[in-house]
């Protein structure tokens, strides 16, 4: 069974068929997904999709386009959320300097503030980095120790790949494996340990090809899923068998 360790199917894209595109997961061999949070409320929807669905788990916190409206008890709210039995980490936490929808320094000190929450409860993170890598290492690097997570939908270089793995971390892959323009992402992903590698859809965004354009959902993990095991020659049943192994080690998830 194949294992989407990230999706966002609390979306409003989902409003008039959720219950269908959980089944059609099902029906593609995808067993479990990891809903995962990107403001408070997208937060608690997801703590109670896991309540409500036994395939799937909540991560909860604010992506970092949210960053301006976190409040100081936001951050009690969400390390009160690590108590929660369907929740199993803090996300999607991090920086996007290519939109720029906060401040970056308001970015960082987010980011920094839910690492610390993170590390006080002893839970995994999903990070966001986009157009930020450098100061996305520098504070992992200083503000990250003792704490472990994924670096979700992963285009850094092959440097920074190799300095997150030997670091401890985690690599998601989704769609954009799949583009033409994928530079680099598909050689590295056939260099990186296999046994640090995340499968992802980041529904209903970044959808793969063929379907690329149209609304992402879990079902479709099984096509990234294809892809790279193809990439890395490998039996896709090996393969969804190293990834959902992935995603509990790192989530601490028993199946």
């Amino acid at each position: 069974m194949l294992f989407d360790s990230h999706a966002h199917i609390d979306d409003e894209k989902f409003d008039d068929d959720r219950l269908a595109v959980i089944a059609r997961a099902k029906e593609n061999g995808v067993g479990h997904f990891i809903n995962v949070g990107a403001d408070m409320q997208s937060s608690l929807r997801s703590i109670k999709l896991a309540e409500e669905h036994e395939e799937i788990y909540a991560v909860v916190g604010v992506h970092p386009h949210e960053a301006e409206k976190v409040l100081k008890a936001d951050y009690d709210q969400i390390a009160e959320w690590m108590r929660h039995p369907r929740v199993v980490g803090v996300g999607e936490i991090g920086l996007d300097y290519y939109y720029d929808l906060a401040p970056r320094e308001v970015q960082k000190e987010v980011f920094i503030r839910q690492l610390d929450v993170a590390r006080q409860m002893h839970m995994p993170v999903s990070i966001h980095d986009r157009d930020a890598h450098g100061d996305t290492m520098a504070i992992l690097k200083r503000e990250g120790k003792g704490i472990v997570g994924v670096v979700h939908c992963f285009a850094g270089s092959m440097e920074m790949a190799k300095e997150l793995i030997k670091m401890g971390w985690y690599l998601g892959v989704d769609g954009p494996v799949t583009f033409k323009n994928a530079a680099r992402l598909p050689e590295i992903m056939t260099e990186i340990p296999l046994e640090r590698l995340l499968i992802e859809t980041d529904s209903p965004y970044l959808t793969p090809v063929p379907y690329r354009g149209k609304r992402n959902e879990p079902a479709y993990v099984r096509i990234v899923a294809e892809h790279v095991a193809a990439l890395r020659n490998l039996e896709i049943e090996t393969f969804a068998k190293a990834t959902t192994q992935n995603v509990c080690d790192l989530f601490a998830i028993k199946l």
